[in-house]
C-alpha cells in the first residue's frame, strides 16, 4: 500500500483526536457565505518519504498531478507570478488588477542577488552548488520576502527548502507556515517531490528524502466528515514515477516529460469547499 496513504491516515487521525479547535476565536479565513471557516490543527507536523522506495501519491483519492507539475514549473522554472501562465485556476481567489498574485512565489524566485559565484536568483544559486559544492550545508531557498509581503495576493504558504547531499543522494527540507490538510497536502508533497528529483537528475544525484515540516496543519470544520470517509476508504500501491532520463538542463523540462503508471486511486472528492 501507498507509504503517503499511511502518513496522511496517521496525520489526520492525530489531528482529529489530538488538535487543537479555534472554534469561539475569531478567525481570518471565512467561507463563501461569509461564515468563519474554523479549524483543528497540530502545530509541528513532520513527515518523511522516502523517494527511492516510491512516489508519494495518494491512492485514497487521486492527485491531479499533472496541474501540481504545472504549478511547481510555473513557480521554480518560470519563476512567473501571471496567473495566464497556469493551467489550472487554483489562484483565481487571490488575481489582482493586472492578472498576477502580486510579489509571490515565483516573483521571488526570479529575483536576483550576490552570490559568492555572482549575480543570480535562488533556484539558480541551488542548481550550481548542486554541481559545484554539492555537500554544503547551505543550499537553500526561501520566498518569505518581509520587504515585499504588502504586495503579496498570498503570502507564502510554503516558503522555504533547505538541500543536503548525502552518499550521492539529494534530500530536501520542505518548509510550510500553513497548510489546508484536505486541499494542499498531497498537491505539495507530490509537486515538491517531483521539484526533488529533477534537482536530483540535472545534478548527477538520486533523488533522496523530502521531509515536510508543515508549523499548522489544520482541518477545516466544513472539511470534516469528508476526511472521515476518506481515510477509510481502501489502499492501493503507489503509482510507478518516469521522469525523461535525457533531460539535463532544469529549464528543459516540460509536461511531456513526467509519467505516472499504474495510478489506481478511489473516487475523486468534488466539490470541496475553499475557505478564503
Amino acid at each position: 500500500m501507498s507509504r503517503a496513504d499511511q502518513i496522511f491516515v496517521n496525520m489526520c487521525t492525530d489531528i482529529m483526536e489530538n488538535g487543537y479547535s479555534s472554534e469561539g476565536q475569531a478567525v481570518r479565513a471565512v467561507w463563501e457565505d461569509g461564515q468563519p471557516a474554523h479549524t483543528i490543527k497540530k502545530f509541528g507536523v513532520i513527515n518523511r518519504y522516502d523517494l527511492s522506495e516510491e512516489f508519494p501519491a495518494l491512492t485514497l483519492r487521486p492527485t491531479p498531478l499533472r496541474n501540481a507539475i504545472d504549478e511547481i514549473l510555473w513557480i521554480w522554472q518560470r519563476k512567473s507570478n501571471d496567473v495566464s501562465d497556469l493551467k489550472s485556476h487554483i489562484w483565481d481567489s487571490w488575481i489582482d488588477e493586472k492578472g498576477t498574485i502580486g510579489k509571490a512565489y515565483g516573483y521571488q524566485l526570479g529575483v536576483k542577488y550576490k552570490f559568492g559565484q555572482g549575480v543570480m536568483d535562488q533556484v539558480d544559486n541551488v542548481l550550481w552548488q548542486l554541481k559545484n559544492t554539492p555537500y554544503s550545508r547551505r543550499i537553500m531557498t526561501n520566498i518569505y520576502n518581509f520587504a515585499d509581503l504588502s504586495e503579496m495576493g498570498l503570502e507564502p504558504c510554503v516558503y522555504s527548502m533547505t538541500f543536503n547531499v548525502t552518499d550521492g543522494r539529494l534530500n530536501a527540507l520542505l518548509n510550510q507556515r500553513s497548510q489546508d490538510t484536505l486541499v494542499a497536502n498531497n498537491w505539495n508533497v507530490c509537486q515538491y517531490a517531483v521539484l526533488l528529483h529533477m534537482f536530483a537528475q540535472v545534478s548527477g544525484l538520486q533523488a533522496g528524502e523530502l521531509i515536510h515540516v508543515i508549523a499548522d496543519a489544520h482541518i477545516y470544520d466544513r472539511h470534516m466528515p469528508i476526511i472521515k470517509e476518506l481515510i477509510q476508504r481502501p489502499q492501493y500501491p503507489a503509482p510507478k514515477f518516469r521522469m525523461n532520463p535525457d533531460v539535463k538542463d532544469f529549464y528543459e523540462f516540460t509536461l511531456d516529460d513526467f509519467e505516472f503508471l499504474d495510478y489506481k486511486a478511489g473516487e475523486q472528492v468534488k466539490n470541496i469547499p475553499v475557505a478564503i
